[in-house]
C-alpha cells in the first residue's frame, strides 16, 4: 500500500486534474443539464469505472501498447470518435430524446444507457490511458507492495475526488435545467446542445495529438 504522505500528494495531483474542466466533466455537465442529476450520476459512474479499466491495463502493461504501436492508439481513438458521432446522431433522431421527461420513472429507464454511455467514451479514449501511464507510475513505490494494488489504490482515489468535483457539476446543471425546464423549447435546445458536445469531443479526439 502507499504511504500516507504519498496518497495526500497523490490527493492534491487529483484534485488539480479533476477540477480542471475537460471532456469528462463536460460530458457530464450536458447529461445533467439534459435529463437530471440522476443520467448524470450515471454517466459518471460509467467515467469512474472506465478509469478502473484504464487503471488495470496499466497494471498489466497494456498501456503501453499506445506507446509501442502508435497505431493502436490511433484505432483506438477513431472508434472512439465514431461512438461519439453516434451518440450525437441518436440524440438528434431519438424521438425520446427530443421529448425527454424529467420523471423519475423515465430517469431511472435511462440509467444503465448513460452508465454504458459514460463507460465507453471513458474506455475508447487512448488518452485517458496515456494518462493513467504517464501520471500513476511516479507516485508508485516498488518497496510498498504490489504495483498492481497500488494503481487501484491511485485509481480509487481519483474517483474519490472526482466523485465530489462532479457531484458540485451534476448538482448544478440539474438546478440550472430545473430553472428553465418550464420554458417552451429548452429542453430540445438541451438536447442539441448535447449531440454538439459529443460532435465536439469526437472532433478533439481525432484532431489533438498523443
Amino acid at each position: 500500500m502507499p504511504e500516507i504522505q504519498t496518497l495526500l500528494l497523490f490527493c492534491v495531483a487529483a484534485f488539480a486534474l479533476t477540477i480542471s474542466p475537460g471532456p469528462d466533466m463536460l460530458l457530464i455537465a450536458s447529461r445533467s443539464a439534459a435529463q437530471g442529476r440522476a443520467a448524470g450520476l450515471a454517466t459518471w459512474c460509467g467515467i469512474a469505472a472506465g478509469t478502473y479499466c484504464h487503471a488495470l491495463a496499466a497494471a498489466f502493461g497494456l498501456s503501453q501498447l499506445f506507446v509501442a504501436v502508435p497505431m493502436a492508439f490511433d484505432v483506438v481513438r477513431y472508434i472512439g470518435a465514431a461512438y461519439l458521432l453516434y451518440l450525437a446522431w441518436s440524440t438528434l433522431t431519438s424521438s425520446s430524446a427530443l421529448q425527454l421527461s424529467r420523471s423519475n420513472e423515465k430517469t431511472k429507464l435511462s440509467t444503465a444507457v448513460m452508465f454504458r454511455q459514460g463507460l465507453l467514451t471513458n474506455v475508447l479514449n487512448p488518452k485517458v490511458a496515456l494518462f493513467v501511464l504517464a501520471l500513476f507510475p511516479q507516485f508508485v513505490d516498488l518497496q510498498a507492495g504490489s504495483v498492481a494494488l497500488q494503481i487501484m489504490v491511485f485509481a480509487t482515489v481519483i474517483n474519490v475526488v472526482g466523485f465530489f468535483v462532479n457531484g458540485s457539476v451534476i448538482l448544478l446543471a440539474d438546478g440550472f435545467s430545473s430553472a428553465l425546464s418550464k420554458h417552451v423549447g429548452v429542453q430540445k435546445v438541451m438536447n442539441y446542445f448535447l449531440a454538439t458536445v459529443f460532435t465536439g469531443l469526437a472532433v478533439r479526439l481525432v484532431l489533438d495529438d498523443r
